[in-house]
């Protein structure tokens, strides 16, 4: 997994995360906001890997529903609507790179379970590592 794959992901996570959370947003605020958090350090990322990541996040958000239906079908008793929005944003990230080639399947599957590990709870790193599992077959 290259490095600048990795650190495109997680500003796309937290991008998409964004964009679940304020759907009003407007996606240069979000943009900015990336450019402001590589600019002071916080990771060493460039212009150009904020720039995609943007890219990325703006195109998973756009297949959120398909995601979520998805998603809905391999875990029915946790439709979106139930999933933390960290999980639900990191499910519809690696919905899209599966779909689109965007990432190889199982590397989706394992960024998305590491992903999980440092942003959310517990249990999150199962349940996400479950449910794309389930995806891959």
């Amino acid at each position: 997994m290259s490095a600048d794959k990795r650190a495109i992901r997680r500003l796309a996570f937290q991008a998409l995360f964004q964009l679940d959370a304020r759907p009003d947003s407007d996606p240069a605020e979000i943009r900015a906001a990336l450019h402001a958090s590589a600019d002071e350090g916080a990771r060493d990322v460039s212009d150009t890997h904020v720039d995609r990541a943007m890219d990325l996040a703006l195109a998973a958000y756009r297949d959120r529903r398909e995601a979520d239906r998805a998603v809905s079908e391999l875990a029915p008793t946790w439709p979106a609507q139930r999933q933390p929005a960290v999980d639900r944003a990191i499910l519809r990230l690696a919905f899209h790179e599966m779909r689109t080639g965007w990432a190889a399947p199982k590397v989706a599957v394992n960024e998305a379970v590491e992903l999980a590990k440092e942003y959310s709870t517990e249990k999150s790193p199962a349940f996400v590592n479950g449910v794309l599992d389930k995806m891959l077959k």
